[in-house]
């Protein structure tokens, strides 16, 4: 994937779960290693919105993750480096 496909899709999770967090946390201040669930309280309901937006926004189809690819996204860098492992493809 090219480094700016990367960015994007780094901004894009950033601001989807500033967004979903509702706690006035800037996108460019989340941690990209922090655990969202402990860190930041992200409930399980939350994360299922975050990331749906999130692969609306990267054009990425939520199918492409199983329960446990789900399950280990724990931080935003996981979930940036998911959905920049399938940007482009066609569902």
């Amino acid at each position: 994937m090219r480094p700016e496909t990367d960015s994007k899709i780094e901004t894009v999770t950033r601001m989807n779960l500033a967004r979903v967090l509702e706690s006035g946390i800037a996108a460019n201040d989340l941690d990209l290693d922090a655990d969202m669930a402990g860190v930041y309280g992200l409930t399980s309901l939350n994360k299922v919105l975050f990331l749906m937006s999130a692969c609306d926004d990267a054009g990425v189809s939520l199918t492409r993750f199983t329960e446990p690819d789900v399950a280990g996204m724990t931080t935003l860098r996981d979930v940036t480096k998911a959905l920049t492992r399938h940007a482009g493809e066609v569902a």
